[in-house]
């Protein structure tokens, strides 16, 4: 049995969507308070994923993920780079993304280096709530091989937009082939609110070099079901959620 932390903070809300993603392609999944990691009563080492939900963890009263990744960061930091290095997968939606780029673990697992990419506030100013096609790129992530190559999405967030430290960076995402998911639009490029955030080449998820941490914007654990599909009385009914390839590849990835 493939077992996964759903790791949870106060604030956090996709938290039971992710579990039960994860439990609906046959793993074991436990919610997880990031108090019990940091009183020791849980170790990440008895698990295989950790997937860090989407919500508002701490109300993002500093920045968006801000304070839970200081928590990964300075009392977590052994555990995560011991997770990593035994080979084991890390993925982070929406607020969960947010904290693996501000604790240090996307674009690259060095929890001791600069930030290099961050997520800010949206170029419209308000809070994103939409649908959004996703192209999906040819990556090593673990979690989106032999997917489809565009999915459908929900975003819901204020401070989405990728931005990274400079060109260098971005020069650097593209030749590594880190760039999972790009905004698009139907036959074209992705104008707002197709790109709902404003994010720097239409970015709208990453991953390491390894391929085995993935972050994204838009919720997965959001369409699982076809009749999460906001067209599906009139595009009919598909076999299964786009979203749900994405945690299949995961847990079969220890298959």
């Amino acid at each position: 049995m493939v077992n996964v932390i759903v790791l949870r903070a106060a604030g956090s809300n996709c938290d039971l969507e992710t579990k039960y993603a994860f439990e609906l392609v046959g793993a074991h999944a436990d919610l997880i308070h990031i108090n019990r990691l940091l009183a020791g009563d849980v170790q990440l080492k008895d698990y295989q994923i950790l997937a860090i939900p989407g919500g508002f963890t701490y109300g993002d009263d500093i920045s968006a993920g801000k304070i839970l990744a200081n928590q990964l960061k300075y009392q977590l930091a052994d555990q995560l780079t011991e997770f990593h290095q035994d080979g084991k997968l890390v993925i982070g939606i929406c607020n969960g993304f947010q904290v693996l780029v501000k604790a240090g673990l996307l674009p690259r697992v060095d929890l001791e280096e600069t930030q290099d990419v961050t997520l800010t506030f949206n170029n419209s100013g308000k809070f994103e709530d939409r649908w959004v096609h996703l192209q999906v790129n040819e990556s090593p992530c673990v979690f989106t091989q032999e997917i489809k190559k565009q999915v459908y999405f929900p975003v819901a967030h204020a401070e989405g937009k990728f931005v990274p430290r400079n060109s260098k960076v971005l020069a650097l995402l593209q030749k590594n082939r880190q760039i999972v998911f790009r905004y698009v639009m139907p036959g074209g490029a992705a104008d707002y609110p197709y790109n709902p955030n404003g994010s720097v080449d239409d970015i709208a998820g990453i991953c390491d070099v390894t391929g085995r941490v993935l972050g994204l914007m838009p919720h997965p654990e959001r369409h699982l079901a076809p009749t999460n599909h906001p067209h599906w009385t009139r595009l009919g009914l598909a076999e299964e959620g786009d979203g749900v390839a994405i945690f299949r590849n995961a847990v079969h990835y220890y298959k």
